[in-house]
């Protein structure tokens, strides 16, 4: 018994010396490095000294330079806030990504596992008979009682269980992004359908506004008729006009069901048991603390994405490399074996044995060769791809800030031109009812008027959405330093 114990304390002695060994061993992945793109210093759209021509950049500065958590909250209407917090708990979507990211984890730990090793319990009773001249006994029924415990491990000498485990470890972080940026994609989308919703709403005010209007302007040529000093054709034009701008008025009705409809889908509601009050758009455009380009790799979460996705790619070039060199497995077994129950757990029903094996590919036509330049091509595809998601992240926060600066701009002059067509209507009405013009100048004039109106909504609807937009071309309010840990099992 003491010879036996003795034996198994060198055996478990020379199996933590290997372990210590393995978990020291090569790894054949390249030094990874994140890939280099050139970026540029600072946005070129919006500089700090166009900050007075932008709306929402006139009457205060930012006071942090990145977004931070519920970046919806910076629009102060309630009810969005509302909208927003229901994207996390109902959207199917994100809960799909969710189930994802955690498919993904479930792999790291399935990875994690090959580095200990795999023992198994086999306990059986057999019971066999043998004939007599073999046995050369009067007992040719036998009953054989084991309880067998079997292990088995691969060192990992050359790196391949732990490239595994940190190319699955980088694509469960690429797969939280992933989440992330779904996420931040529903939440955008809400609010921007928020905004236009209530565009709509306001313009269904304008609408309604200019149909009374039109409606007393009909009420009018038809008095002027009766008098004796409008004509027929007049009466009939007004009518035409006001049942035109009635049809549109009703037309607004189809868009805005749509887009009810869209932002129940996006919260996870059935859209027969869901509606947003009227209410006309409140156009508060924010300052924005979009920061320096190079704070986008850090703050978005497609671009974190992939570049944990091109680090992965570097560590399957050091799985491919290590089928290069020979597997070992050790292997050993432990247990108590006899025909009888009596005293079964004792020293002389003791069994064990430990072995080891080593298995070399000698031929392959190849396959090696190929299955690493695929592992570097694949690497240099992610590396691309990374670069382009970086260079279309720069453009989509330069698209958003010149489309703000020059909203701007574009809603001082549109204001003007309501303001101006406005005083042409005034004019022709007051020239119709003195008799010196035709109708169709007041039609004109209420034609144009509506017309700059309607475009003066849209633009503010535009600027709302750009905000929303240029939110989520930064990120949100996400953080790459956020992901890593959570990503770990």
């Amino acid at each position: 018994m003491n010879i036996n114990a003795a034996q198994l304390k060198n055996t478990v002695r020379l199996c933590t010396s290997v372990c210590m060994i393995a978990f020291a061993g090569c790894s054949f992945a390249p030094k990874y490095a994140k890939p280099s793109v050139p970026t540029p210093a600072a946005f070129k759209e919006l500089t700090p000294a166009q900050f007075k021509e932008t709306d929402g950049w006139k009457t205060a500065e930012p006071k942090d330079n990145a977004l931070r958590g519920k970046w919806w909250e910076m629009f102060g209407d309630t009810n969005l806030n509302a909208l927003e917090e229901q994207v996390n708990i109902s959207n199917q979507t994100v809960a799909a990504a969710f189930a994802n990211f955690l498919s993904a984890r479930a792999v790291v730990k399935q990875a994690r596992s090959q580095f200990f090793p795999t023992v198994t319990a086999d306990p059986s009773v057999t019971r066999s008979r043998q004939p007599l001249s073999r046995v050369g006994s009067s007992v040719p029924t036998l009953t054989e009682y084991s309880l067998p415990l079997d292990a088995s491990w691969e060192p990992d000498f050359w790196g391949s269980i732990r490239n595994t485990y940190e190319a699955n470890k980088l694509e469960a972080q690429a797969t939280l992004a992933d989440l992330e940026n779904t996420r931040l994609t529903i939440q955008s989308e809400v609010a921007a359908d928020y905004f236009q919703l209530h565009s709509l709403d306001s313009q269904k005010q304008l609408f309604d506004s200019t149909v009374r209007a039109y409606d007393e302007s009909f009420k009018l040529t038809q008095v002027l008729h009766d008098t004796g000093i409008g004509s027929d054709q007049d009466v009939a034009q007004a009518e035409t006009q006001l049942n035109t701008t009635e049809a549109q008025a009703t037309d607004l009705g189809i868009q805005r069901a749509q887009l009810e409809h869209a932002i129940a889908l996006l919260i996870g509601n059935p859209a027969s048991a869901f509606s947003i009050a009227t209410n006309s758009l409140a156009a508060k455009p924010v300052a924005i603390p979009f920061g320096v380009p190079s704070q986008l790799l850090e703050r978005r979460p497609d671009v974190a994405a992939a570049e944990r996705r091109t680090a992965a790619a570097n560590a399957q070039i050091g799985v491919a490399r290590a089928a290069y060199f020979p597997a070992v497995t050790l292997s050993g077994s432990v247990g108590y074996q006899s025909v009888s129950l009596t005293h079964f757990i004792s020293a002389p029903n003791l069994a064990w044995s430990v072995g080891a094996s080593l298995a070399q590919t000698i031929f392959d036509a190849g396959k090696r060769k190929a299955v690493t330049e695929q592992a570097w091509a694949t690497y240099q595809a992610s590396v691309a791809n990374y670069r382009q998601t970086v260079l279309a992240a720069f453009q989509d926060v330069e698209d958003n800030l010149s489309t703000l600066r020059i909203l701007s701009q574009e809603i001082r002059q549109q204001d003007a031109a309501v303001a101006s067509s406005q005083r042409y209507l005034n004019l022709a009405q007051d020239r119709y009812k003195l008799g010196i013009d035709s109708y169709l100048n007041v039609i004109t004039a209420q034609t144009t008027l509506l017309s700059n109106q309607r475009t003066a909504l849209n633009l503010r609807m535009e600027q709302m959405t750009a905000n929303v937009q240029l939110i989520k071309a930064l990120g949100g309010g996400w953080d790459v330093s956020a992901g890593s840990a959570a990503a770990t099992p």
